[in-house]
């Protein structure tokens, strides 16, 4: 039997997990002098942010830095809605994350499949999706594409396909007609080859994904990633389910013919016309604490708050690049290749990172042990604003404000 002190220990530890959970889990906070960084060089941001806005390239956003476990730094600026009306960012604001969902719902998701046995980086794609074609060249050899270049963005699949190409050709736009018209369309160059960064690997994913556990992404991902996690605010489809909590939050993306905005709903056409919501290529909803849990627990080998969505070689995998693909700079789902245009000048060489269409971005580099997260609904109202060089740029204020190296190893 229990001792009467390790029965109230016990309870008490687990009414302590019950409450995080429900509370959701976020970092603490701690200066940035206390993470050996400036406060002086970090507050440069506000001056990017804020012209950004100025000049009509944002309506608003939200910088997030973390340092170790920590944030030291947390921002909202401007508003998170203009149209129909005005309504002030906040923190908190959770945002369509467009492809970052690539990297934080389906590669994230993915990788437990195959640290787990259930796939393999060379298995073919065929294994899991009957029919799926394989690459022919001109003398007739057919050559299969595999998981590791749906990962790395070297299948040769085309980079788009718009769900109205799907209906004229199959006479709805759906999962099934989805999957089906990668399946069988052109591909453009043999795998391994040659770089075409493609929605399409990813709904690719998503599928094999289903087909091997018998979950949808969306199910998968908020149990097993999400949920696992204690974040309160990740999901796919809030509108769909009715996640009045979240959706109170949403910041609203492009204005629709009707003169409506979507809220809650996939910007991305593929995504949200023809997977309804539940897409490898886009589709997952979060804010900027919900996404530093994410961070913090990659940067600490795939566990944070004692709950692990990864192991340490696991991750170590999926933030390398594959030697036979060195020259295109593709990890396993993530972008390696990002700096001068994500990461900035500074970082170091190990930083890696994914930016999303509607204007978030994410960058870590494990030499440092530094995230910086970047949201912001840039295609609000209209599909105008170019947020590129502004993401960059605060990267490379971030890794000027690193002053010390990091506390941990």
């Amino acid at each position: 039997m229990l001792s009467m002190k390790k029965f109230f220990c016990l309870t008490a530890a687990l009414l302590t997990g019950i409450f995080v959970m429900a509370q959701g889990t976020r970092l603490s906070k701690a200066t940035p002098e206390q993470m050996g960084m400036s406060s002086e060089r970090l507050s440069k941001i506000d001056d990017v942010i804020n012209k950004a806005i100025k000049d009509t390239i944002v309506p608003g956003a939200v910088v997030c830095v973390v340092r170790e476990d920590k944030v030291v730094f947390l921002k909202a600026y401007g508003n998170k809605a203009v149209y129909p009306k005005v309504e002030k960012m906040t923190e908190n604001t959770v945002f369509d994350l467009a492809s970052c969902s690539k990297c934080v719902g389906t590669t994230l998701s993915f990788m437990q499949l195959i640290e787990s046995g259930q796939v393999r980086l060379i298995d073919r794609v065929d294994m899991y999706i009957p029919g799926f074609e394989p690459y022919v060249g001109e003398d007739g050899k057919k050559i299969p594409i595999r998981v590791i270049d749906l990962l790395t963005h070297t299948s040769g699949l085309p980079a788009y396909v718009n769900p109205y190409q799907v209906e004229q050709e199959y006479g709805t736009a759906d999962p099934e007609t989805a999957i089906k018209w990668i399946s069988h369309c052109n591909r453009i160059n043999r795998p391994g080859s040659g770089y075409i960064y493609s929605c399409l690997n990813f709904v690719t994913l998503q599928n094999i994904l289903q087909n091997v556990t018998g979950m949808k992404l969306c199910d998968y991902a908020q149990q097993n990633v999400f949920d696992r996690l204690g974040l309160r605010y990740t999901t796919y489809n809030p509108k769909a389910q009715n996640k009045k909590e979240i959706l109170k939050l949403v910041a609203p993306t492009e204005k629709q013919p009707d003169g409506s905005c979507l809220l809650g709903e996939v910007h991305d056409p593929l995504a949200r016309v023809c997977n309804k919501g539940n897409s490898g290529n886009a589709g997952v909803f979060s804010n900027a604490e919900d996404l530093a849990v994410i961070c913090a627990a990659i940067l600490n080998g795939g566990e944070y708050g004692g709950m692990r969505i990864l192991g340490p070689l696991t991750v170590k995998a999926m933030r390398t690049v594959p030697d036979e693909v060195k020259r295109f700079g593709r990890t396993l789902g993530w972008d390696n290749d990002v700096h001068f245009y994500t990461a900035g000048d500074l970082f170091s060489e190990e930083a890696f990172g994914h930016t999303g269409y509607t204007g978030p971005s994410i960058v870590m580099d494990p030499q440092t042990k530094t995230a910086v997260i970047i949201l912001s609904n840039r295609v609000h109202p209209y599909d105008t604003g170019n947020f590129a060089r502004q993401r960059a740029t605060v990267a490379s204020i971030v890794a000027g404000a690193i002053t010390q190296p990091c506390l941990s190893k």
